[in-house]
């Protein structure tokens, strides 16, 4: 509360939690908000789960709406906060998507498919990461990070050179691809440092820098630069039963693939 406060959030939140967050962070919200309520997240950003949350945070008075875990959490809160009419806070607890600074969410069917793109009119007014629960993450979700964050140079590079527009329908701008190739760059110098960090479970300068690449620099490249092959493969990959256990990011690394072989580079 010592963060949310000064930007006016006093009063009562809703904890959209996934299960990494439970274990890693209830016991602190509850001794620090003994008022707050802690809603566990059904486990798919779908229409039934927002509205199920919708339905129990109304009327309660809160002044914020937290998402806490991995991507599809963060996208569920802010969906929630969406249609509540308040501030999104994201506090993920994995670096394995680039949703968590993003202003929209990517709706799927309860069974995972990708349904539909939500989009909002306001970024989350707080994002914060505690990178000793990101060490302790399982190493899978750190890897499907960096195949997510991969692609943003990649698909910015070839929204700006096809002259197409981005997530928001504007076109990019020299920034946004600065940061997109910034992401790569960052990915590609300490990524195998920041997994040997997670396998370690410590905090270290590489796994600082590619939590920042995998949910700030690749949430800003992917939104003000544009997504491009890598993503639409992604989408229809969820259309396959079997692809369901494959995290996000292993199936944006394989769009990713598919995406340099059509534009005939290496």
């Amino acid at each position: 509360m010592g963060l949310m406060n000064p930007l006016g959030l006093v009063g009562r939140v809703l904890f959209v939690a996934g299960r990494t967050a439970l274990r890693e962070l209830a016991p602190i919200w509850q001794s620090a908000l003994p008022a707050v309520g802690i809603e566990a997240f059904g486990g798919e950003c779908s229409t039934a789960e927002i509205d199920r949350l919708v339905a129990l945070a109304q009327g309660k008075g809160l002044c914020a709406v937290v998402g806490a875990g991995g991507g599809k959490a963060s996208d569920t809160a802010r969906a929630v906060a969406d249609a509540l009419g308040l501030p999104a806070v994201i506090t993920p607890t994995l670096a394995s998507t680039d949703s968590p600074c993003s202003a929209l969410s990517v709706i799927y069917t309860p069974e995972g498919s990708v349904t539909a793109m939500r989009y909002y009119n306001r970024h989350p007014l707080l994002v914060l990461v505690d990178t000793e629960v990101v060490a302790k993450a399982p190493k899978r979700q750190l890897v499907g990070g960096l195949g997510d964050a991969l692609s943003t140079w990649f698909e910015a590079r070839a929204v700006r050179e096809s002259f197409h527009y981005n997530v928001v329908g504007g076109l990019p701008t020299t920034t946004s691809n600065a940061l997109a190739k910034l992401c790569c760059e960052i990915l590609l110098a300490d990524g195998p440092a920041a997994f040997a960090a997670v396998e370690a479970g410590a905090t270290t300068p590489a796994l600082e820098r590619v939590v920042e690449a995998n949910n700030l620099l690749s949430g800003l490249g992917f939104e003000s630069g544009g997504l491009a092959v890598a993503y639409a493969v992604h989408n229809g990959i969820t259309e396959i039963s079997g692809s369901h256990k494959y995290i996000h990011g292993e199936k944006v690394a394989f769009g990713l693939l598919a995406q340099l072989v059509l534009e005939g580079r290496p």
